[in-house]
């Protein structure tokens, strides 16, 4: 095995561990007679994503060669990896190399879709959420990914976001700060409009349950971050070292942009509130960590820290409920970082505002942005009225009022 499919496997794992993270940071943010429901959206997420990529998901977000568009390939252009399973045996690159690009591929399209069902916590039911699941990833992730990461006959990514967005050049998107984040948040927004408000949202505001339960998945989202950052683009990548650290770095200068704005409007700095700094600090330099200075990586984290405190209260000024602030930090950040490479982006060529005195890339990159945050917003949409619209979505009130863990699993605790 060689050192770059090793790397590989090992950056493939580390995201693949993110989404349990983020069953445990989720879980510890609902009520108490939830989390086993909402542990169970991001496991079943798991569940349905992994199946459905190897079926049909590698031919609409990589198919590589003539026969296949912009927008995406053929559903059983390689139904169960087909295009690859002659390769067997064969060198890393052309055999077991092509299984681990899709199995880091799988973890990308696993956590974007684990990623939504914050938007619908305390309300949503566990098999209506796997059939939403599957049509999200088969209509929206995987098309979306194809934009940016689509293979060229080289093997090399070669999607219309990374080539030209509307005549104004590539845009930068390192490990899916649109296509991931942004996709993410629009789809929130979208299922949070569908499903509704939960009872008493705006009256009594729900606590987490469990905070250190909150960090624990911080902490495995954070370690499995790195993987996420330095493994999407494989071992040969001269900047990882930088990537490495500005994913250390922003972050962290997100959780105190965090926490300063809640000392502000709290008179307190919260655990919660540094673990949402972390996560948004995270999203904001998913796109942006291969073409930041660590300078310009920690002015972006703190911006992203504060901006997204402040987000996250206008759900409750303009009335839609995403539960766990999906729209408010990955939407928010990852925009937020996209912007950022326009604006300060001076490594990796990105030739930006201040480094190029140019506004082309800028450009690109909010073009990009807005055009993956409507088309997620608006198929997401469709298909999650669709849902509840045909096998029910949202559960009653009654049982909403008893807990979904009793109602639809087993209780997360004996008390």
């Amino acid at each position: 095995m060689s050192i770059e499919l090793a790397w590989l496997l090992l950056c493939a794992a580390l995201v693949i561990f993110m989404t349990p993270g983020l069953a445990f940071f989720y879980g510890g943010l609902v009520k108490s007679k939830s989390v086993v429901s909402m542990m169970m959206l991001s496991f079943g997420s798991i569940i349905v994503v992994a199946i459905l990529y190897v079926l049909i998901g590698a031919g609409i977000a990589s198919q590589v060669g003539a026969t296949s568009s912009w927008f995406a390939g053929s559903p059983l252009a390689d139904f169960g990896l087909s295009a690859i399973a002659g390769n067997i045996g064969k060198s890393d690159a052309a055999g077991y190399g092509a299984f681990a690009g899709h199995a880091f591929l799988v973890a990308f399209c696993i956590i974007t879709v684990a990623l939504a069902s914050g938007a619908v916590a305390d309300r949503a039911r566990f098999w209506p959420w796997i059939l939403f699941a599957a049509l999200f990833a088969a209509f929206v992730v995987f098309p979306t990914f194809r934009w940016l990461w689509g293979m060229n006959a080289e093997g090399k990514f070669d999607g219309w976001l990374a080539n030209d967005v509307y005549g104004f050049g590539a845009s930068i998107d390192w490990a899916g700060g649109t296509v991931i984040h942004q996709s993410a948040g629009a789809a929130a927004m979208a299922l949070a409009l569908v499903l509704g408000k939960r009872t008493g949202f705006g009256k009594q505001l729900a606590t987490s349950h469990n905070v250190p339960l909150v960090l624990i998945g911080t902490a495995i989202l954070w370690f499995g971050w790195f993987g996420f950052n330095t493994g999407v683009h494989g071992a040969n990548v001269d900047q990882s070292g930088l990537i490495f650290l500005n994913t250390l770095i922003a972050p962290a200068a997100a959780a105190l942009g965090w926490i300063i704005v809640e000392k502000f409007k709290l008179g307190k700095s919260t655990a919660v509130g540094a673990a949402s700094g972390i996560v948004a600090g995270l999203v904001a330099i998913t796109p942006a960590c291969a073409s930041l200075t660590p300078i310009w990586a920690i002015l972006l984290g703190l911006a992203a820290g504060a901006i997204c405190a402040l987000a996250v209260e206008l759900k409750f000024k303009l009335g839609y409920d995403d539960s766990l602030d999906v729209v408010g930090i990955h939407l928010v950040a990852g925009f937020i970082g996209c912007i950022w490479i326009g604006l300060f982006g001076s490594v990796g060529g990105a030739e930006s505002l201040l480094s190029a005195g140019s506004a082309k890339l800028l450009t690109a990159q909010v073009l990009s942005s807005v055009t993956v945050i409507v088309y997620s917003f608006v198929v997401t949409y469709i298909l999650a009225f669709l849902v509840e619209k045909t096998v029910g979505f949202r559960v009653n009130a009654d049982a909403e009022t008893a807990g979904l863990d009793n109602v639809l699993h087993e209780e997360g605790y004996g008390i």
